[in-house]
């Protein structure tokens, strides 16, 4: 390709857990190997010092961005503002056309925008990726660190349309450019064609029929509602599963240690300023039901972070993937579902509100409704969405198209 251009993405390299992560690494290589010259610029610590949880991948054995040659620099430290002046004379050094920026959460606005400030003034175009703009965890600081930390954008890049209206409802007026794209597949992660589907679901104890819940274990994902419809249909058959995977959110740390114990301290005394009450999540315990239900045989737990080398498996043995949040901005479980053709069955909310087609892609169900979850899960069963289907639909959301589209070559309509 003609024309190459000199990209920095800013946001947590691949040593980082969660989607975001993933998500950045995904789009360095996506523009690497449209033959752009890349580099990724980490964090080297995203968050307040106090913060009692593991946001460390030390599991995972592969490197993703190794093989490809594209270097990563673990620079910024969210608790050292002597950082912050160091990632920006970094950046300058390497001389970008692009910055591109993974905004995520609003926690992070105080350095992102020192950041963006100082690369946009440099002449540097700075992209902001918004993967939202309501935060989940919603505190009253939220608006105005939102505005503080996405106002020296040169552009945005939204993922859905409601992300669009949030982000004019906020800063209305904005005046600066937004380019609507949408959350691509996760592509890092890939079925391994020899696996032998039916000897691992015996490795695991699953039955017939396999409903997957897959990723952090947080509130708003509405697993206390998803193991509560899964038993009511487990109460009218005795072929079908529950597969969680994944660590709960706020468990990541030995709380037995002084250190989990004065971040804790710390953290419960600000917690207001990062967290609106209903998202404060200590006493959230949705594993407690599977006892208190009496489902022990029919859920398979794995309670811990899955590490790049495992996530196939947990995928390739399930039929569906169970979606049931209060509220949804485009999920990266989603797509890393429809990277094994794998269909969701979701809620009526939000972005899964268009995002999810009955007997295409999936089956929506009524929010806070368990009665229909249940209805949904068996409707999945006696009507299955095939993996063709899902293929065909989830065949215009690649990381190709989204790379060309930032790059403005061969923009492709996705609607």
């Amino acid at each position: 390709m003609s024309n190459r251009k000199r990209i920095v993405c800013f946001g947590p390299g691949p040593r980082f857990k969660g989607g975001i992560s993933n998500f950045n690494t995904s789009l360095a290589l996506a523009l690497h190997e449209q033959g752009q010259h890349v580099h990724v610029v980490s964090w080297s610590q995203q968050y307040p010092f106090f913060i009692p949880r593991d946001f460390k991948d030390s599991v995972s054995k592969t490197a993703p961005l190794a093989e490809a040659a594209v270097p990563v620099h673990y620079l910024l430290d969210y608790n050292n503002p002597f950082s912050w002046w160091k990632t920006v004379r970094f950046i300058k050094n390497l001389k970008p056309d692009i910055v591109i920026i993974q905004w995520a959460i609003t926690i992070q606005a105080f350095p992102l925008s020192f950041l963006a400030k100082r690369l946009k003034k440099a002449g540097i175009e700075v992209i902001f990726d918004v993967h939202n703009v309501v935060q989940k965890e919603n505190s009253g600081l939220d608006a105005w660190l939102t505005k503080t930390g996405l106002r020296h954008a040169s552009k945005y890049i939204t993922h859905s349309e409601l992300t669009i209206e949030e982000l004019n409802a906020l800063i209305p007026n904005h005046g600066i450019s937004t380019l609507a794209l949408y959350h691509p597949n996760y592509d890092l992660f890939t079925p391994k064609l020899d696996l032998d589907i039916e000897a691992e679901k015996r490795a695991l104890g699953l039955n017939k029929h396999v409903f997957l819940f897959f990723g952090f274990i947080r509130k708003y994902k509405g697993l206390h509602h998803a193991i509560r419809a899964f038993h009511q249909l487990a109460q009218q058959r005795d072929d079908i599963s529950l597969l969680i995977c994944g660590e709960s959110f706020w468990n990541t740390v030995d709380q037995t240690k002084w250190t989990t114990k004065l971040k804790k301290l710390i953290f419960g005394s600000l917690k207001k300023l990062f967290l609106a009450s209903k998202s404060d999540e200590k006493d959230y315990r949705p594993l407690e039901i599977i006892q208190e239900l009496g489902l022990e045989k029919e859920v398979v737990l794995v309670n811990t972070f899955i590490p790049n080398e495992a996530v196939h498996r947990y995928f390739q043995v399930s039929d569906a993937v169970v979606l049931f949040y209060e509220y949804a901005t485009p999920s990266g479980i989603e797509s890393l579902a429809y990277n094994f053709n794998k269909p969701i069955l979701a809620t009526a909310v939000d972005h899964f509100k268009t995002a999810i087609k009955d007997g295409v892609n999936g089956y929506l169900a009524e929010a806070e409704n368990v009665e229909d979850m249940a209805r949904v899960m068996a409707q999945f069963i006696e009507a299955p969405v095939s993996e063709a289907n899902v293929r065909a639909y989830a065949s215009r959301f690649t990381w190709e198209n989204y790379a060309r589209s930032i790059l403005g070559v061969d923009l492709t309509p996705i609607h």
